[in-house]
């Protein structure tokens, strides 16, 4: 063989496994449940061919469009926050502040807790006669609120919530990105007068760009497909379905009401939108790419 077939084989066998896993779980039930979209499954295991039945059911249905427009809402506001918060707190530790080891492992460890486990002791906390919170407001002289009984306020906690989950995590990936800038640039910044704002905007916030692509496509992507754990534990969609998102009602249509056909429809759809939104976010960012003068 010649060298270059044996690195392609080398190669192959290094991908081989994780490629072998992405096929058998997720390539094959991504196809599966795209088919079973066009079928209506009863709860005893039989199958009814429906052709586009689900789809043209989907588009009928208010509740779904509903869940869709609080879910469009949910990562409207849930990923600007994330990405300015994750990226404030990396900037802020990659200063060389006492202390800064142990706040970069407080801040991370709540990614590390299973959502369910989160959504439990926030839904205890935020509990309006003996939550935590609202007794440490009325310490404080002020009224306590109904954080999870309100429709005004549900969705904001939630949102807050995934923020304190997230940010952990953005955070390190900001702080290697940050890192990887060669010190030598700032100097040279420093030397010829330039500021803080001056160099964040000329010399971090553009070699930042490929960390920031990949915040933005993974933080949207997990927006748009999580949080069905904080939501079953906390809320339940309520109240009003004022925290239904697109995953949560689909979950609901799928394994409170049996329509296994209908979820999976509803399923392929918001993954289309996912894709969309995601070659919308490429080509506006220009993948991350720096630019061909600089």
């Amino acid at each position: 063989m010649s060298r270059k077939h044996r690195e392609w084989l080398a190669a192959g066998l290094f991908i081989l496994p994780d490629g072998l896993g992405l096929l058998l779980f997720v390539g094959i039930p991504m196809l599966l449940s795209i088919v079973l979209g066009f079928f209506q499954v009863s709860g005893f295991g039989s199958y009814e061919w429906v052709g586009f039945g689900n789809y043209e059911r989907m588009f009928q249905d208010p509740m779904f469009w509903e869940s869709m427009k609080i879910t469009g809402i949910y990562v409207v506001v849930l990923v600007p926050v994330l990405f300015c918060v994750s990226l404030a707190l990396g900037l802020l530790m990659k200063q060389r502040l006492p202390g800064t080891g142990f706040f970069r492992t407080a801040l991370f460890l709540p990614y590390m807790i299973s959502l369910a486990v989160v959504g439990l002791l926030w839904k205890f906390m935020l509990d309006d006669q003996v939550g935590v919170v609202n007794k440490s407001l009325h310490a404080l002289g002020m009224d306590g609120e109904s954080w999870l009984g309100e429709p005004a306020l549900a969705l904001g906690t939630v949102i807050a919530i995934m923020v304190w989950v997230m940010m952990g995590y953005y955070m390190i990936i900001f702080l290697a990105g940050l890192q990887e800038i060669p010190s030598e640039y700032y100097e040279a910044a420093r030397i010829d007068g330039a500021g803080p704002w001056t160099q964040f905007r000329s010399i971090t916030w553009p070699l930042l760009k490929p960390t920031s692509f990949f915040v933005l496509i993974m933080s949207t992507v997990a927006a748009m497909t999580g949080g069905l754990d904080l939501i079953f534990t906390m809320t339940q969609g309520g109240p009003a379905n004022g925290t239904s998102l697109a995953i949560y009602y689909i979950y609901t249509q799928a394994f409170g009401f049996g329509e296994y056909g209908y979820a999976s429809a509803m399923g392929s759809f918001l993954v289309l939108v996912m894709v969309l939104f995601s070659a919308v976010i490429f080509k506006v960012t220009g993948s991350g790419r720096f630019d061909d003068d600089r």
